[in-house]
C-alpha cells in the first residue's frame, strides 16, 4: 500500500497528461497555492458534482492564487467524454486540468489507492499544496460522500493568513473573525506587531482583529 503525504511533506513531482495537455507538476503549480483532489473514477454520480462545484468556485481560488486540478484512474478519452456531462448536468464547464492515470503511477505517489477501502479505485483524497510545494492540509473522504469545497476554501483563507500574521484561528473560524495570537509570541512582541491591542480572556488566549486582504 502506498504511504499518504503528511504535513509538511514536499509533494513529489511527477509528468501526467491531462485534460489540458501533459504538465511536469511542478512546472504546472510554481508560485501558486495548489488544490489536488482524486476521484474514484468517471462518469460517477458524486464525482459529477464535486467537479461542477470545483469549475462554479474558480473564481474564489483565482482570488486566493490557488490553481485547481483533479485526478481519476480513468484514461483522457473518457475524461473529455464526462466533462460534456459535467457541463450538461452541473451547468458550469471543467476550468482546470483532470489527470489521466490509468496506470496509477500518481496515484499510488501521493497514496490516493486504499486496499481495504477498494485496491481498484482511487478514494476522495484532497491536498492543500503551497507555492514552496510543501503539503499543508490533506483530507481523505469515502467514496461514497462528496466533499465540501467552501471548507476547502476555509482552510486556504487561514493558512494565508497565518502564514502572514503571528495568529492561529479558532473553532468554525471564518474569513473577517478574530483570530488568536499564537502563545510563542511574548507580550512585549505581540505590542509591536499588533499595536491596535487585543482581548486576553487568559495569558494563552488572546483575542485579535488581523487586517485581511481579499
Amino acid at each position: 500500500m502506498s504511504q499518504q503525504l503528511s504535513l509538511g511533506q514536499v509533494a513529489p513531482d511527477f509528468e501526467a497528461d491531462t485534460t489540458q495537455g501533459r504538465i511536469r507538476f511542478s512546472n504546472w503549480g510554481k508560485d501558486s497555492w495548489v488544490v489536488f483532489f482524486s476521484h474514484p473514477k468517471d462518469f460517477t454520480p458524486v464525482c459529477t458534482t464535486e467537479l461542477g462545484e470545483a469549475a462554479k468556485l474558480k473564481p474564489e481560488f483565482d482570488k486566493r492564487g490557488v490553481k485547481v486540478i483533479g485526478l481519476s484512474v480513468d484514461p483522457l478519452d473518457r475524461h473529455d467524454a464526462w466533462a460534456e456531462d459535467i457541463r450538461e448536468t452541473q451547468g458550469a464547464a471543467l476550468n482546470f486540468p483532470m489527470i489521466a492515470d490509468p496506470d496509477r503511477k500518481v496515484s499510488e505517489l501521493y497514496g490516493m489507492i486504499h486496499p481495504e477501502a477498494d485496491p481498484t479505485i482511487t478514494v476522495r483524497t484532497v491536498y492543500v499544496i503551497d507555492p514552496a510545494r510543501k503539503v499543508r492540509l490533506t483530507l481523505t473522504y469515502p467514496p461514497s460522500t462528496g466533499r465540501n469545497f467552501h471548507e476547502v476554501l476555509r482552510v486556504i483563507d487561514s493558512l494565508q493568513l497565518t502564514d502572514k500574521h503571528k495568529v492561529a484561528t479558532p473553532v468554525n473560524w471564518q474569513k473577517g473573525d478574530k483570530a488568536i495570537i499564537v502563545p510563542s509570541l511574548s507580550d512585549e512582541d505581540a505590542k509591536a506587531r499588533f499595536p491596535q491591542g487585543w482581548k486576553a480572556e487568559r495569558p494563552y488566549l488572546r483575542w485579535v482583529d488581523v487586517p485581511q486582504e481579499g
